[in-house]
């Protein structure tokens, strides 16, 4: 789809790659972006950006954005949450709960809500933010990988499920990227405006999927090739 007079939910608008995504898409010529966060007055006042109340976690939040936004062609579930620590600890169960319930279930109900405003409109978009954690899991982001291959599975078969409609359907994989989610972590980071510019790329290039950084590439050219050297090895 092309982003020139498309009308845009970001979630997760307030900052970091979500904040990038309305920076970008204003820049492309997106005729109204709905900026989604928990607290609107986050959300810094520009032309053509409408701050929308919405904590993808509230099922009453969500009916309410629907109501406020008819007009979406593209929706982007950017909204997700990290915690650091593996699935024996103490705390795992609960950690695993909050990682499902913001970077799946969210994203399911958020897709659910939509796929019928989108059909209406012409079929339009639908961009899942996902992670290289889709396909690669270790002991510092166990509950969290975990999530997001819940969510590129979740994608996969909205894909189909909407094709009917047509509603293309990209999923966004990526590795660390310069935000807050990332502030304590020693590792390379792409800049978001870099990967959001790579994923709008594909999206009007009319793709499926985008590997957004060269890490991330590897790694899926590494799964194509069944060469799980990457894995941390075992004593």
């Amino acid at each position: 789809m092309k982003i020139a007079n498309a009308v845009v939910l970001v979630t997760g608008a307030n900052r970091g790659i979500g904040q990038a995504f309305v920076r970008e898409l204003l820049a492309r010529g997106a005729r109204k972006v709905y900026a989604g966060s928990r607290d609107p007055a986050n959300i810094s006042p520009q032309a053509g950006v409408h701050p929308l109340r919405l904590d993808v976690n509230k099922p009453e939040d969500v009916a309410s954005a629907v109501a406020q936004a008819p007009d979406v062609t593209l929706v982007i579930n950017n909204a997700g949450i990290a915690q650091t620590g593996g699935f024996l600890a103490e705390d795992s169960e609960a950690v695993a709960r909050r990682m499902f319930e913001t970077n799946f279930f969210a994203v399911l109900r958020m897709s659910k809500a939509f796929a019928p405003v989108l059909a209406a409109n012409g079929g339009g978009g639908l961009l899942n933010v996902l992670s290289i954690a889709s396909w690669v899991n270790g002991s510092e982001l166990a509950a969290y990988s975990a999530s997001k291959s819940a969510a590129w599975s979740l994608t996969n078969s909205l894909r189909y499920e909407l094709a009917a409609q047509k509603t293309q359907v990209l999923g966004l994989h990526m590795a660390f990227v310069d935000t807050d989610l990332t502030r304590g972590l020693d590792a390379p980071k792409s800049s978001p405006a870099d990967i959001v510019s790579r994923t709008l790329d594909a999206l009007e290039a009319g793709l499926d999927e985008v590997l957004a950084d060269d890490l991330t590439q590897q790694v899926k050219r590494g799964l194509a090739a069944d060469r799980l050297s990457y894995l941390p090895q075992r004593a």
